[in-house]
Formats: structure tokens, C-alpha cells, sequence
């Protein structure tokens, strides 16, 4: 592969409310055994981009457990491999990532040091797949400076937290616009960019003299009319989770079975780290349907339109409906639980009654269960 893969998942979210205040949005746990990153650590992998680092910085304990092997993804080799970068400080810097130009900058040498004339760039907070063989050939035949993978909503789709593009027929971007709150092209960048290595180095180090921090605010929109810059239509799904309601619709479209089987039994394959856990156990008295149970799960009472991740205890005389249940829950009996995300390793007593009216509840309780 020509190319040396970042992703970057240091990144938090404030629309994300409670379910990203102890892991980073990339760390999220998706469709019961998987995490948001692994998606794009399979699309590197499966496109045989050999060498990718990983940025992290918010509340990344659990992002950089999940990292500890890179087995999982294949980046176990002697060239290249998977590296896991934290901000770190030292004699000439002591600032965390200030922005995402920054946090490459701060990492410099690891792009200096590579010989791969290209650079794949994405974030670890969407969901899809990707052979980036196809984006970089793409940009060689377009003689492109930057590549900016973008994909069309559908008509009335809120864009309003994705940048924004306009394109002119032969795909050369015209304008490019930030989160923008009135605009007319309802076709969105998917943060996933190719651009050639030596000229990435040179428009971040131009950057940090300038006191300018983030990658697409302070590069791309101010390169937009200098650079030549195109963009590379997806049309396969492609989902980004960073608000509660993309992130509950982005799991419950996994109930559909033909996006399950795009996913998960067409070539090729999305990996994740690997627990050894029992097969989920049913119980008498238990009724699912449309759902998708995780491995480790006992179920003793109802489960209807919802997923489950692992560990999860269901007790006895339970309705769950339309919610997703997050690692680890212990949901005690006679509990009604509906339009309702579970956060991971809570205790949810018997006899409670949890359901979101206006949208999308979420339910946040104690572990009293390892409580001295």
C-alpha cells in the first residue's frame, strides 16, 4: 500500500451527554460486540494500509485497553503495525491536542519517519466500510492535492453538524463550509481525506507557526481556492454516532438484516477484540424477538426491537422494547425498560420503570453490585 493510515479518536462530544463522560466517542460499543474504531481500523486493514496511528486524548483508558493487542486488525508485523499515540509532554511542548491539526503536528516525526507517499486520514466515530485503494486511486487520477471523501444526504436530513460541500461537475470542490446553519448542498464531508505525506507535513507545520489548530477549519477551508481539491463519493451506508440519536439509530439499523449481512457476512470482514465468553443463555420464560443478544447474556423475560451487549443479566417478568443495553447490566425483575439507552455496568433495581417520552432516555445507574 502507498499510503500510511491516522485515525483520529481523541475526540468528545457534548451532544453524546452522558454516554461519552468515561470513553471517547471512538470507544463506544456498537451492535452488542464491537467498538465505533473498529470499523476503521478494519477498512485500513482490509485496504492493506500496513502502518496507522491511532490519536487519542479524551478519557482514553478504555480506547487504549481495547488497542493493548493489535492482533485483532492484523497489524501484529514486523513492517509497519498499529501505534497509539497520547498527548505527551515534553522539554519544547506541554499542551494536550489543541485541535486536530495539532494533535498531527504534535506527532510529526511519526510522518516524517515513513517513506508512503500518501496519508489516509478518518475519524473513529464512523460507522461503514471502505476499500481506500478505490479513494486513492481516485485521487492519483485526479492529480489532487486533497481528497475529501463526501456522500449526499437525503433531502431534509439535518447536516448541520458535518461540514458541508459544494462540487462542480468534474468533482473539484468549489466550497467547503464548517457546520454550517443555513445551507443549500445537502452533501456532507465523512472526515475522511487522502492527501500526499510531504505536503500534509508542510501545510502542518505552516499551520502551527500560525497558531492554528484544527485540520479542517485552519487547512482545508483555507487551502479550498489554492489546493486542488476533490471529492470522492460513497454511496454504501455510512453513519457518524456522535449525538445520542445517530448513535441509537446507527445500532438499531443493524436490526435490519440486510445491513446486518452487508456488515458482517460480505467480504470483507469487520474485526474487534475478542472475549471469551459463554454463548447468551435463554431461559424459561424468556421471549426475544428482532433482537440481537451478545455473547455472556442471561435472558429470563421479554426482549423486543433491541440490543444487547455482553454480560447483561435480564431477571424475571422484564419488558425491554426498543432500547439498547450497554456492557455488563444487571437489570433486577418486574423492570420496564423502553426507548431507552442502559449505560454499561449499572444496576437497575427490581420493579423500576424507565421509558424515554420525548426521545431517547438514558438510564445511568450505580453498580451496587461491586459495592463494599
Amino acid at each position: 500500500m502507498k499510503a500510511v493510515g491516522i485515525i483520529l479518536a481523541g475526540g468528545n462530544s457534548n451532544r453524546m451527554q452522558e454516554l461519552s463522560s468515561k470513553r471517547a466517542v471512538a470507544a463506544m460499543p456498537i451492535v452488542g460486540s464491537f467498538r465505533s474504531i473498529d470499523f476503521a481500523l478494519s477498512n485500513m486493514s482490509n485496504s492493506h494500509v500496513q502502518t496507522v496511528a491511532v490519536l487519542t486524548q479524551y478519557s482514553a483508558r478504555s480506547l487504549n485497553e481495547h488497542l493493548s493487542s493489535s492482533k485483532w486488525w492484523d497489524f501484529g508485523r514486523k513492517q509497519g503495525g498499529l501505534y497509539v499515540f497520547n498527548p505527551t509532554v515534553t522539554a519544547d511542548n506541554s499542551w494536550w491536542y489543541r485541535g486536530t491539526a495539532d494533535a498531527m503536528y504534535q506527532n510529526i516525526d511519526f510522518l516524517k519517519k515513513r517513506h508512503e507517499p500518501y496519508v489516509i486520514i478518518c475519524s473513529g466515530d464512523c460507522i461503514y466500510k471502505m476499500d481506500y485503494n478505490k479513494v486513492l486511486d481516485y485521487h492519483i487520477e485526479k492529480k489532487a492535492d486533497v481528497t475529501i471523501v463526501c456522500k449526499d444526504m437525503e433531502c431534509g436530513e439535518d447536516v448541520d453538524r458535518f461540514g458541508v460541500i459544494r462540487m462542480d461537475e468534474e468533482s473539484r470542490i468549489l466550497d467547503f463550509e464548517e457546520k454550517p446553519m443555513i445551507t443549500e448542498s445537502n452533501t456532507i464531508s465523512t472526515g475522511i481525506y487522502v492527501v500526499r505525506r510531504r505536503q500534509l507535513i508542510e501545510m502542518l507545520e505552516r499551520s502551527a507557526v500560525e497558531g492554528r489548530y484544527d485540520f479542517v477549519t485552519d487547512i482545508l477551508i483555507r487551502y479550498k481556492n489554492i489546493k486542488r481539491m476533490y471529492g470522492y463519493k460513497m454511496t454504501e451506508y455510512w453513519s457518524n454516532i456522535a449525538t445520542v440519536e445517530s448513535y441509537f439509530q446507527t445500532n438499531m439499523d443493524f436490526l435490519n438484516p440486510d445491513v446486518r449481512k452487508y456488515f458482517f457476512r460480505e467480504t470483507p470482514a469487520i474485526y474487534s477484540r475478542v472475549d471469551d465468553l459463554p454463548p447468551a443463555k435463554y431461559n424459561p420464560g424468556s421471549e426475544v424477538r428482532n433482537s440481537l443478544i451478545s455473547s455472556g447474556c442471561i435472558i429470563n423475560s421479554k426482549v423486543e426491537d433491541s440490543i444487547l451487549f455482553k454480560k447483561v443479566f435480564v431477571g424475571k417478568n422484564c419488558v425491554i422494547k426498543n432500547s439498547i443495553i450497554l456492557n455488563d447490566v444487571y437489570i433486577g425483575d418486574n423492570t420496564h425498560i423502553e426507548n431507552c439507552i442502559v449505560e454499561s455496568r449499572g444496576t437497575l433495581n427490581a420493579n423500576s420503570y424507565y421509558k424515554g417520552e420525548d426521545g431517547i432516555k438514558i438510564v445511568s445507574e450505580k453498580n451496587h453490585r461491586y459495592v463494599l
